[in-house]
């Protein structure tokens, strides 16, 4: 039996990797993927997949957002995709069968996929303490964060601790890092590097910035539902709707 699965992801290097690992599992059958919630609860609809792998943080509507929007007794399999683990509790409130902490390897896709294949034979959602624990279990791998970056330029090497990092914002097809007075440049994506550094340290406020919670010194609402973030050295950001709920409850005791 071929395991009708769909790949939901505002990511195309995450959807990629996801399509990547696939590839190498029989029964798999890949019928679609899409980037963005609105179109996920559409495919989900029309296309009835067996299994879906779904990112939680995407703009407008969330993974959550998606499984509310679908009719409880045809939510298909779901393992849910993202770079914060935090939300795993959360996760399996709506049935996630699995959960996936970015970046994951190979071997942890295929074990969800495993997990995935046996639901779906049994048709139940089977113990959900088991599931639980088998997550708690995954959780504890301690992950490692980006604590240093090496920055080339012009003949000179820059080794720049994370820590030292006020704000990030994309240029192009590179970063720049803003650094006290100094910025660097890097050739790597907004959602490649949020991945890679501690999300207890670093948060995504907009889709092309990213900055330093110990840089932040103030917060003031707008009228659009946006907010001014100001920094200590007098930097102002811009905390966008679509980043706002995952800042605001960080900082819920504060705001």
């Amino acid at each position: 039996m071929k395991i009708k699965t769909l790949i939901v992801d505002d990511e195309p290097l995450a959807r990629e990797r996801v399509k990547r690992f696939l590839r190498d599992i029989a029964d798999i059958e890949i019928i679609g993927e899409c980037g963005d919630g609105a179109q996920a609860v559409s495919l989900i609809k029309s296309e009835k997949p067996d299994l879906v792998f779904l990112d939680i943080q995407m703009p407008e509507k969330n993974g959550f957002e998606v499984i509310k929007s679908l009719d409880a007794k045809t939510v298909p399999t779901v393992i849910f995709v993202t770079a914060y683990d935090q939300y795993a509790l959360q996760a399996f409130e709506v049935h996630a069968l699995d959960y996936l902490l970015k970046p994951f390897n190979r071997e942890r896709l295929q074990r969800a996929v495993s997990r995935a294949r046996e639901h779906i034979e049994r048709r139940n959602f089977g113990s959900l303490d088991e599931r639980l624990a088998a997550l708690i279990a995954d959780l504890k791998i301690e992950k490692k964060y980006l604590e240093r970056l090496v920055v080339k330029s012009v003949g000179r090497v820059f080794f720049i601790k994370t820590e030292e990092i006020d704000w990030i914002e994309a240029a192009g097809n590179y970063l720049k890092l803003h650094v006290g007075k100094e910025s660097h440049l890097i050739r790597e994506t907004m959602n490649a590097i949020e991945t890679k550094l501690n999300p207890d340290k670093f948060l995504r406020i907009h889709r092309s910035t990213v900055v330093n919670i110990d840089s932040i010194k103030e917060l003031h609402p707008m009228f659009s539902g946006d907010y001014s973030v100001i920094l200590r050295d007098k930097t102002e950001l811009t905390l966008s709707r679509n980043y706002r709920e995952r800042f605001l409850e960080l900082f819920e005791n504060q705001v």
